[in-house]
């Protein structure tokens, strides 16, 4: 063999080596989560909000693109919530409890208790690699149901 055959072996061992590296990073990641039927209730007198504060931080890692809701107390709220951005598919995410007093700088008010909605980090950043920052950080396109306890 000569100098170029070596070189170009190399070159397919380093592109091999990347792909496998990268690949062991990336299924480590957490899922995106998806828009399951088990998340909501199917209750007809269901009440929706949209959130009191959006943070829009991706470049600070993994859960800094959020959304706090603030829900009236004697009432269950969904497992997940929905982004609907216009011209997009509806995106899903999983909520916290933040508790009944403050969360990220939003004081619940008497009766009330605060949820924190996350969406996926790497969904955050495709959207805003589409020019949809804006849209992202729009409350109306955040949306959690609630409804009564019984």
């Amino acid at each position: 063999m000569n100098k170029s055959k070596y070189k170009y072996l190399y070159i397919l061992f380093i592109f091999a080596l990347i792909g496998v590296i990268s690949y062991s990073y990336l299924s480590k990641r957490s899922p995106i989560v998806g828009c399951y039927e088990w998340g909501f209730s199917n209750n007809n007198s269901k009440s929706y909000i949209h959130p009191e504060k959006i943070v829009v931080k991706p470049w600070h890692g993994q859960h800094h693109v959020f959304g706090i809701f603030m829900i009236p107390g004697g009432n269950i709220n969904d497992k997940l919530f929905k982004l609907e951005i216009p011209g997009e598919q509806t995106h899903c995410g999983v909520l916290a409890y933040e508790g009944t007093v403050e969360a990220e700088g939003v004081r619940a008010k008497p009766g009330y208790y605060l949820m924190k909605g996350l969406i996926n980090t790497r969904t955050a950043l495709k959207l805003i690699s589409k020019g949809k920052v804006d849209d992202l950080k729009n409350p109306v396109n955040w949306k959690l149901g609630y409804i009564k306890e019984n």
